[in-house]
């Protein structure tokens, strides 16, 4: 790099700078009937939450038949920690069957996603949203997305930073633009605007270069994997008093096949700034990647490449500028860990929380399994407080321990799974859900979940592995949207039925793992992890996990396991 920023620009920036603050034609083209939006549209409307999809598994047989594709929309709401409340939840619950379609679908960064709504019930979904004083502003967008932290309810002085924080984070990042609110929410436009956008002191008149994630995580709970956002603040305390906060920057998981330019990374701990200047550093790193990242080649627009091509050096004297001072050193720090968090734990107030575990965080009803309405039932009943985690897993919050018993035979009863019934591969597994809605799957994800995680724990069994700890993440492309490339072992979607195979990241997160297989059938997934099963149980070291196992051994042992025509 020269120093200088390329002056070219790709459509969407030009499509942000001339939206006047994000509007568009959203208006019109809402009102206009028909089942789409334009490319305008479409790409202005991830600023307010949603995206246009269309379902993949009906789209060849409806061309064939000269029909339009079957285009729906997918809404995200932010909900810094995944927190609701009791009326929330339920308001929601009620509108997965009024809008979309019969799902709440929990994402790894703590949100609820719903599926299948219909170009004319977007506009009184949000605003159905938006009355339970949650929103899907910002959900998605060139902007800061939903910030995430530990979704545990542990009630000390921690712990309440920990969330007070995410809150005031989300809040002060929103954009300031009304847009959202006139198109969505009907309210006026305002009468000192004119034909000028708001101004965004933050975000400026073409907001970021590309998404920007934020997490929030003590090093003794790391369950939302800090280190992958594109700015990771771990808050370190003596106690109960806070010491600062570590600035770790430059993560990001997303990728392109064949384009080694691109490539996943975590983020680099740079400094430490005051318990009073959260606000002003985590600006100063967002004007930097606003001011410095990539305008023109949307693939290498986060700020993991401005770190890379600049260097970390580079990156602390440039924050300086921002920020007004250099970054204080970084605080010292406890290794990361990975608690267990489902099932049943005291709160510290009397009140105890129940994990759930929510496979791909899809919340639903099946033949066998009542999991919504289960959930349903017992928030209306007990009006207990939910929590969404990055593990797309759910929390009963603030239960009253004399209704312990009665949750726990309700849930039973429903079919639920939960917690002690699961392997450790079942828990820890993560899948996005790809096929059929997701645009840029190249394979399944969310659909063979079940089946490959059954097929694994047979093979882990024979092992002698049931009861190891192993992290799996299933996307059906290399965007990482289940954080694929931070775990012990991802499966990538390469096309359809065949996977790129990574292993030898570390279990609590602060490793990549590498790729090892690039394209493998489906079918060969089960017999190629069990030979390394096979290996690990055999040549592990004392407590030794298995992506540790894998980086120790290296790829090109780990390949000579395998046979002839894996590679």
């Amino acid at each position: 790099m020269d120093g200088t920023v390329s002056p070219k620009r790709s459509g969407v920036e030009l499509l942000k700078e001339t939206s006047h603050g994000l509007r568009g034609r959203l208006a019109e083209e809402l009102a206009e009937g028909g089942l789409q939006v334009s490319e305008d549209g479409y790409n202005l409307l991830k600023f307010h939450g949603s995206y246009e999809q269309f379902d993949r598994d009906t789209a060849t047989a409806r061309k064939q038949q000269k029909l339009e594709k079957e285009y729906s929309f997918m809404l995200r709401v932010r909900m810094p920690g995944g927190r609701m409340t009791a009326a929330q939840y339920l308001a929601l619950d009620g509108l997965a069957d009024e809008y979309s379609n019969g799902t709440l679908r929990i994402t790894t960064r703590q949100a609820i996603q719903f599926h299948g709504i219909i170009k004319g019930n977007l506009k009184p979904t949000i605003a159905a949203i938006n009355r339970t004083l949650l929103t899907t502003q910002a959900a998605c967008g060139d902007v800061v997305r939903n910030v995430t932290t530990t979704p545990a309810p542990i009630r000390d002085a921690v712990h309440a930073r920990l969330e007070a924080d995410a809150n005031f984070l989300s809040h002060a990042l929103l954009p300031k633009t009304h847009a959202y609110h006139e198109i969505f929410l009907d309210e006026a436009a305002r009468a000192d605007l004119g034909t000028e956008a708001e101004e965004e002191p933050l975000y400026g008149e073409t907001y970021l270069p590309r998404k920007f994630k934020i997490g929030i995580a003590t090093p003794s709970d790391n369950t939302i994997d800090v280190l992958t956002n594109d700015l990771g603040i771990i808050p370190i305390f003596e106690g109960d008093t806070l010491l600062g906060y570590n600035m770790a920057v430059g993560g990001g998981l997303g990728m392109t096949h064949n384009k080694p330019e691109t490539y996943p990374r975590l983020g680099t701990v740079i400094g430490s700034v005051g318990p009073d200047e959260l606000l002003a550093g985590v600006e100063a790193v967002i004007r930097l990647q606003r001011d410095y990242g990539d305008r023109f080649n949307r693939r290498r627009a986060r700020l993991k490449y401005v770190v890379d091509d600049r260097g970390v050096d580079w990156v602390k004297a440039e924050l300086v500028t921002y920020f007004g001072k250099p970054f204080a050193e970084p605080l010292p720090m406890e290794p990361f860990r990975m608690p267990e968090l489902l099932g049943w734990h005291e709160q510290g107030d009397g009140r105890l929380w129940l994990g759930i575990p929510v496979p791909s965080g899809r919340i639903a009803d099946t033949d066998g399994v009542r999991l919504r309405r289960a959930i349903r039932e017992i928030v209306q009943t007990y009006q207990v407080n939910v929590t969404m985690t990055g593990q797309q897993d759910l929390f009963l919050v603030d239960v009253d321990p004399a209704h312990r018993s009665a949750i726990e035979t309700h849930l039973r009863e429903a079919g639920v799974t939960l917690t002690e019934d699961l392997t450790p591969l079942a828990r820890w597994t993560l899948a996005c859900p790809a096929l059929p809605t997701c645009g840029l799957a190249l394979t399944e994800a969310e659909r063979v979940r079940d089946p490959m995680v059954a097929g694994l724990e047979q093979v882990l069994d024979r092992h002698g592995l049931k009861n190891e700890r192993i992290s799996l993440r299933i996307t059906g492309c290399p965007n990482g949207c289940a954080r694929t490339y931070a775990g012990d072992i991802g499966l990538v979607g390469r096309m359809p039925g065949h996977y790129a195979i990574y292993v030898g990241g570390d279990f609590e997160g602060t490793r990549l793992s590498f790729r090892l297989l690039d394209r493998i059938k489906e079918e060969q997934i089960e017999p190629t992890l069990d030979r390394l099963f096979a290996a690990f149980a055999r040549d592990r070291q004392a407590e030794e996990g298995f992506g540790d196992f894998c980086t120790r051994v290296g790829a090109e042992a780990l390949l000579q396991l395998l046979p002839a025509g894996h590679a």
